[in-house]
């Protein structure tokens, strides 16, 4: 039987090898100006240290939105199992940092040919930004180890 549970600490073994597994996005939400909610799927990386970085191309909405607020509820999905943080999130680099940060990304998600294509042909051009999100709350919903 799967239950929804919510944590206030730090993620369990399971939660991180859930959301280190191959091939998952994350769904994030933003607050828009107007206070409507913003959604896109982004790449991400889970940090040691139990935070996730994202990564975008400057000039897109939902960093816009997380410079002015930042609220941030991400989704990692696998059919019905889920895991969904919630908390902050902070610019952590809007230069080399982020451009090493969505090489990191590019190598995780593509074939390293690939990967390697979009970094110098599509990536490097580009002014990029890094966030870290720290979450507050992690709700599991699935085959969890408690």
């Amino acid at each position: 039987m799967t239950t929804a549970t919510e944590r206030a600490t730090l993620l369990t073994p399971a939660v991180r090898s859930f959301l280190e597994g191959a091939d998952r996005f994350a769904t994030i939400a933003t607050v828009n100006p107007d206070g409507s909610p913003h959604q896109t799927v982004v790449w991400f990386l889970l940090n040691d240290d139990d935070t996730l970085t994202l990564n975008s191309l400057v000039g897109r909405r939902w960093p816009a939105n997380l410079r002015r607020d930042p609220r941030i509820s991400l989704t990692v999905e696998d059919g019905l199992d889920y895991v969904v943080l919630r908390g902050s999130a902070e610019v952590t680099d809007d230069g080399e940092g982020a451009q090493a940060d969505i090489a990191a990304m590019a190598r995780r998600y593509e074939t390293p040919g690939q990967a390697e294509e979009m970094i110098t042909g599509r990536f490097r051009p580009q002014h990029r930004i890094s966030f870290r999100l720290r979450p507050r709350s992690v709700t599991t919903h699935g085959d969890f180890e408690a």
